[in-house]
């Protein structure tokens, strides 16, 4: 009979998932980039609410993890049409490049 995989297993996995979300926020230039580290970040965060909520035998993590997910999608939406209005206007997605909102 198979045991269980221990739970700070998956715990691990979110927090190196979430250290490289942060590490694509802060040493990535392009913009793309940065916007998939912030969805990386949200899924390790969604790993943690899942794993508590079954270790704990209680829905609670579920929920904020669906919450979570439609957030994501709403910031996807929106920070994919920012990112496409960007690049029309100032033809580069490099963070550097692109420091103002002004022309």
């Amino acid at each position: 009979m198979m045991s269980a995989v221990p739970v700070y297993w998956f715990l691990m996995l979110s927090a190196v998932l979430f250290a490289l979300g942060v590490a694509g926020f802060l040493f990535r230039r392009n913009i793309i980039t940065v916007f998939m580290s912030i969805e990386l970040m949200l899924n390790a965060v969604n790993l943690s609410f899942v794993t508590f909520s079954y270790q704990l035998k209680q829905v609670n993590g579920h929920l904020f993890t669906f919450f979570v997910m439609v957030v994501a999608a709403a910031e996807a939406a929106v920070g994919l049409a920012i990112i496409l209005t960007v690049f029309k206007n100032r033809s580069t997605l490099n963070i550097d490049e692109v420091n103002s909102l002004k022309n």
